[in-house]
């Protein structure tokens, strides 16, 4: 099989009158083939090969253990590895939004497309963190008045997808519209705005979740998603993941 890199080719091509400035006449580009009878640099692989090998064992170190296989499924409304992801966010980023706010996050809301990567059942390494999260994305904490409150909660209703959520919010909905919706068991006060910790992806509106912007308040807790989950990793020696139930249809 062959693959192609494409190689921008600028021909410049320059005219001269006088005094009058030079002036771009013509771009011009084409595709090389990059095929298995080139030969790989030995000098350059010399150069990278310690490189190499700290970054492979630093990938394959084992952090911990998942008795199943968790994965996304675009069918279900609630998955095992999201609550897994939410629920880890927070726990790892509860401790420092408290130590800077004194106050606590009341739920975590990330989305579906997010997660990209399984969780294989056996060992878990770091390479697996990296593989479910690729991104860069720090965890931001929005503080929401009521009215946004209830735009996020709409918006989950009418997802198709199953959008992580932590363990303190439980919703029922019915042909995409709440029939009740609770935050650790109880009616959300309309008087009141609450912490929600999410991406600083979609905090900028990222899946059209623009509920997160322009909020009361917002923290950049300075702690990425990835790091977040390979802490989680290797604080806990078994993966223990399900679908509890926090959202029904």
């Amino acid at each position: 099989m062959k693959y192609f890199i494409r190689l921008s080719i600028i021909l410049l091509i320059f005219i001269s009158c006088k005094n009058e400035p030079f002036s771009l006449q013509r771009i011009e580009g084409k595709q090389l083939p990059i095929e298995a009878e080139i030969v790989a640099d030995s000098v350059v692989n010399e150069l990278i090969s310690p490189f190499k090998k700290s970054v492979e064992a630093e990938m394959n170190l084992v952090l911990a253990y998942s008795p199943t296989d968790l994965y996304k499924d675009r069918e279900k409304t609630e998955t095992a590895i999201g609550n897994f992801m939410a629920d880890l966010c927070y726990t790892r980023g509860n401790p420092v939004f408290k130590k800077r706010t004194n106050k606590n996050i009341d739920f975590v809301l990330l989305n579906f497309g997010g997660i990209r990567a399984s969780i294989p059942q056996g060992n878990v390494t770091t390479g697996n963190a990296y593989e479910l999260m690729p991104f860069e994305n720090n965890m931001v904490v929005v503080e929401l008045s009521y009215k946004k409150i209830q735009e996020l909660l709409e918006y989950i209703a009418r997802a198709g997808s199953a959008h992580p959520f932590s363990k303190h919010l439980q919703l029922q909905c019915k042909e995409k519209k709440i029939l009740s919706a609770k935050i650790n068991g109880k009616e959300f006060d309309e008087n009141k705005t609450y912490f929600v910790l999410t991406s600083d992806y979609l905090q900028n509106g990222g899946n059209h979740m623009n509920f997160f912007k322009d909020p009361v308040s917002l923290v950049n807790l300075d702690y990425k998603i990835r790091t977040a989950i390979i802490d989680e990793l290797d604080a806990i020696d078994t993966i223990y993941a399900k679908e509890d139930g926090r959202i029904r249809r």
